[in-house]
């Protein structure tokens, strides 16, 4: 079990209170009758596919006869054939403009099933909706050169556009169409001539139906931790009449990331990989982000070898009273470079096998051969389990990076949290296997965790354009020069950054961050909530920023002599595995980003002692083995106001 949150519906205002919506993921193990009968897990499952087959060919159905122009018009327009305005839930507005889900076959399934279908397939023609206003747009104000629009081009296109729009969408849907103009000779009258009907999942939305097909409920013995879902399933693949179907209680169990004072909601059933997944939504009170009015703020970086590099910066006014924004000159890493080569070699181990599970299904195409089957089913469960380890070492990555840099904001009484817009972020040019390692970053998991983790702290959380933060000096403006390091300016590098102008000699990383906490803090009025329900400022607003020293950080301790000081890793280990011996215990290959084993020298005493858990040892050495080890960052330290200094008296 495992949960995940998205933040939604936050409101403005001090002193007000808003809600945190997120989604529980569970399991559900097994079920009971109302005659007490348990129902094992087999069982169960094979119900619930049951119900999401017969689901999803109403939902394929009903998608494929509206997928044309004339239904995403009318849905656009809002307005039913009587004149009404249509209502938010998407099985209403379906009924009301005579879209109705039918079965076929002979199966017999109640309205609140037909309900569920109508709702999967009016999310989805909704999603179509935003797509198809931007072919519109596009299309209605189509330049003379797609790629090199004019100003009055531009000014046209931004005036049909909707609200919201980002130029990386304007520019990913030009790109379609030209596709589309090139192969077809015309432009697209529609979303539905470029794209085809959207893929149907197999789940059940239980939200659009009533309690004639499924109720929920604390567990009245374990109400902190358990659910009871009764559901009303079908008993055979093909249900009849109304004794095909039989009430069944799921007893769910909350992962720990539910408060127990969280208010849930109806779930949506969905089978996985054998087992029967419950998404719980629940909701909680928070208090309100301020969207603007705020005065100090923690600026974030994506990095390429740092996953992200902070600054806390503060307004601030000069002496003419001008406003101007002052940073702190401490940065704020973390550095998962360890986890990020782990990462490269998962996701290029997982393209090796899907390309030979590629070949191997070559081979059996008209010629069976139960061996290559069999070599071809185990490396598909090889990938499948490669798959896996990626995504949980992914979601690992992303909550503990959004844990530091909530703690860090709660540390420095900041109020905002400014980071880049990843939907400006394109990888073009850079080679597969930058790609790789720059797809490894999980930038979208992290700020979801970041969002919902800030979200129950008060701290608003708002995406800035990235486009030149890393390019401008932020004392003065102008051209960084990007060098190897402080000693090399000579040399062009990625890691350092050095202004020709003002002399500014700095991490690049930490430079950009300055930048994007001043441009979050100078164009806060411009703040706006996008289509996600996110704060977002699309203009940019540059100011020189000052750095000062805070006076509040303590001094970080000097590390003791013989510490272990951590270097990032390569991106791919050309170092052959250590051979086990008696003195190191080594086994197995070892990880890009863990460091050499230390030899033992004989008659040198040492400082390691012995463990009772394997893979662990105490004393100074830290621990071999698990996923921290492999993630430096910058420790989150409370900030006071240190004691006055006396003054010294000066030498005689």
């Amino acid at each position: 079990m495992a949960g995940s949150g998205v933040v939604a519906g936050t409101g403005a205002g001090e002193g007000h209170t808003a809600g945190l919506t997120a989604t529980a993921t569970c399991t559900a193990f097994g079920a009971v009758t109302d005659d007490g009968v348990p129902i094992p897990a087999p069982v169960l499952l094979e119900r619930v596919t049951w119900l999401s087959a017969l689901v999803r060919q109403m939902t394929t159905e009903l998608l494929a006869a509206r997928w044309d122009a004339g239904s995403l018009a009318a849905l656009v327009a809002g307005v039913g054939p009587d004149g009404r305005e249509l209502p938010s839930n998407g099985w209403m507005a379906m009924r009301r403009l005579g879209w109705t889900a039918t079965a076929l076959g002979g199966v017999r399934v109640s309205d609140r099933v037909r309900r569920a279908a109508e709702e999967h397939a009016a999310r989805l023609l909704r999603l179509a909706v935003h797509r198809e206003q931007l072919v519109q747009a596009i299309t209605g104000t189509w330049p003379a050169d797609p790629l090199r629009r004019t100003a009055v081009e531009w000014q046209a296109l931004w005036a049909a556009l909707p609200a919201g729009v980002t130029r990386a969408e304007v520019r990913n849907r030009t790109r379609q169409i030209t596709t589309h103009l090139r192969e077809h000779g015309s432009l697209p009258v529609s979303v539905t001539d470029l794209e085809a009907p959207p893929a149907v999942s197999g789940q059940i939305l239980l939200a659009a139906c009533d309690k004639q097909q499924v109720t929920v409920q604390r567990d009245p013995d374990r109400p902190d931790t358990h659910l009871l879902l009764r559901v009303l399933l079908p008993i055979c693949e093909q249900p009849a009449n109304s004794r095909d179907w039989q009430w069944l209680t799921l007893p769910v169990r909350l992962p720990p990331t539910v408060p127990a004072a969280a208010s849930v909601h109806t779930p949506t059933l969905r089978p996985v990989d054998g087992r029967v997944r419950v998404d719980v939504p629940w909701r909680i009170v928070v208090p309100a982000v301020r969207v603007k009015g705020h005065a100090r703020a923690l600026g974030l970086d994506w990095g390429n070898t740092t996953l992200l590099t902070g600054s806390i910066a503060r307004l601030g006014q000069d002496r003419a009273g001008r406003r101007r924004v002052l940073a702190d000159n401490h940065p704020l890493r973390f550095d998962a470079t360890g986890i990020s080569a782990k990462l490269l070699r998962l996701r290029t181990t997982a393209e090796q096998l899907r390309a030979k599970t590629d070949q191997h299904a070559r081979l059996l195409t008209g010629r069976p051969d139960p061996g290559l089957q069999a070599r071809h089913d185990l490396l598909t469960r090889e990938h499948t389990r490669v798959q896996a380890r990626i995504r949980r070492l992914n979601k690992a990555l992303a909550w503990a990076a959004a844990r530091w840099a909530v703690d860090h904001a709660l540390t420095a009484r900041v109020s905002v949290v400014y980071i880049e817009d990843l939907t400006t972020l394109e990888t073009r040019g850079l080679g597969r296997s930058l790609n790789r390692r720059l797809g490894a970053h999980v930038r979208g998991q992290v700020f979801d965790a970041l969002r919902h983790l800030a979200a129950k702290a008060g701290i608003a959380v708002v995406t800035v354009p990235a486009r030149g933060t890393s390019a401008g000096c932020p004392r003065c403006g102008r051209a960084l020069r990007h060098v190897q390091a402080p000693d090399r300016l000579t040399v062009r590098g990625h890691k350092w950054a050095h202004c020709p102008a003002c002399g500014l000699s700095a991490d690049r990383d930490h430079a950009a961050s300055q930048r994007i906490a001043a441009r979050g803090l100078l164009g806060q009025t411009h703040t706006m909530r996008t289509r996600a329900g996110t704060l977002a400022i699309r203009t940019t607003v540059d100011g020189p920023v000052r750095a000062v020293r805070d006076k509040t950080m303590p001094t970080p301790p000097r590390p003791r002599r013989g510490a272990r000081v951590s270097s990032p890793a390569p991106s791919r280990h050309r170092v052959p595995a250590p051979t086990t011996t008696a003195n190191t215990g080594v086994l197995g290959q070892r990880p890009a980003g863990r460091p050499s084993p230390t030899r033992h020298t004989p008659g040198q005493k040492s400082t390691t002692r012995s463990s009772s858990r394997p893979g662990r040892t105490c004393g100074r050495a830290e621990v071999s083995r698990g996923f921290h080890r492999h993630v430096t960052a910058t420790p989150v330290t409370p900030r006071h106001r240190p004691a006055p200094r006396l003054n010294k008296p000066k030498d005689l």
